[in-house]
């Protein structure tokens, strides 16, 4: 009985941007703001030798008390987020006020809370670091005053298709580009051309469900011709021979035709979770697997009789 508006489409870039994720909570607004135009160059060490300086607004939060926001300093410190600080300021009734007044006179505050649109009440929290991991961190954050504020209401939904992810991203161990969702993704047909000059800026053809910062499902358009796909795995890496060696039953069976397809794939479990408002999707698993990864409904895995490993062939001695 739940009434969905019309789904809201967000490019993969824009999801990142505003949200610092690619499956943004778009329960409530909260979406980043970028600060480097207005802060550098004011002595400020943190945010002078920062590539990304850039925040949220916390509506109606201004009120925090310093206990408050220690809590939030060491929430982005923990290990799993990784963040050196966080810096604020506070649109109050008396005025803007913040934790680096040092290095900003009430002028510089005041392009602040013009670029957040602040009014009397809010909390603005600014964070600064490297770009890719400070939109993550910033990202954990803005969940975090999500929860706080009782703006993640469980029995609210916020469906969203986020699209046009990258095709390839570097990795830098290994030095070349790994295929982000696999190799047989397509490209954007306008970017092809691109795959020769700047890889890592090609687009797929690929797309995700999301729902209340939860993805429930993802698919892409398959390549269907093979000159694109032996394109694909060129610039994955692969050598002609490699290619033909892993994946020439593909590529012969391309020589036949294939037409344009695609699909995508609901994780049920997580979509039931988030109906019946729980946090994990162990809850509404028929057979759960424990820490060990054992199945102890149906005692799983368990020890097999000597017939069914002649059955399949299988030796347990050396």
């Amino acid at each position: 009985g739940i009434e969905l508006p019309e789904v809201q489409r967000m490019q993969y870039a824009d999801a990142m941007r505003l949200y610092g994720s690619d499956k943004p909570d778009t329960r409530f607004k909260m979406e980043f703001v970028e600060l480097n135009d207005v802060v550098k160059g004011k002595g400020f060490p943190v945010f002078d030798s920062a590539e990304l300086i850039v925040g949220i607004n916390a509506k109606g939060a201004a009120h925090y008390t310093r206990k408050q926001l220690d809590e939030l300093t060491d929430f982005v410190k923990k290990q799993q987020i990784g963040a050196t600080g966080l810096i604020y300021m506070r649109h109050g009734e008396d005025g803007l006020k913040s934790s680096v007044d040092k290095f900003f006179t009430p002028d510089d505050l005041a392009l602040w809370a013009q670029k957040f649109e602040t009014e009397p009440g809010d909390l603005l929290l600014i964070m600064a670091g490297e770009e890719n991991k400070v939109r993550k961190q910033l990202s954990e954050l803005r969940l975090e005053m999500g929860t706080r504020l009782g703006l993640r209401d469980r029995q609210a939904f916020s469906a969203l298709w986020v699209l046009d992810f990258p095709l390839l991203e570097w990795d830098e161990e290994s030095e070349r580009y790994h295929a982000m969702h696999h190799p047989f993704t397509s490209p954007k047909p306008e970017d092809i051309p691109m795959l020769e000059t700047a890889p890592g800026k090609v687009r797929a053809n690929a797309y995700d469900m999301v729902l209340n910062g939860t993805e429930i499902g993802g698919g892409s358009i398959r390549i269907h011709d093979r000159g694109l796909q032996s394109l694909m795995f060129k610039h994955l890496g692969f050598s002609k021979e490699e290619a033909q060696q892993q994946f020439g039953f593909l590529m012969d069976a391309f020589e036949f035709g294939a037409p344009p397809h695609g699909g995508i794939a609901f994780g049920f479990d997580r979509l039931c979770s988030i109906f019946a408002g729980l946090d994990s999707i162990r809850d509404v698993m028929a057979f759960p697997k424990n820490n060990s990864g054992r199945d102890v409904m149906i005692d799983s895995p368990s020890a097999i009789d000597d017939k069914q490993l002649k059955e399949l062939n299988i030796k347990l001695s050396v």
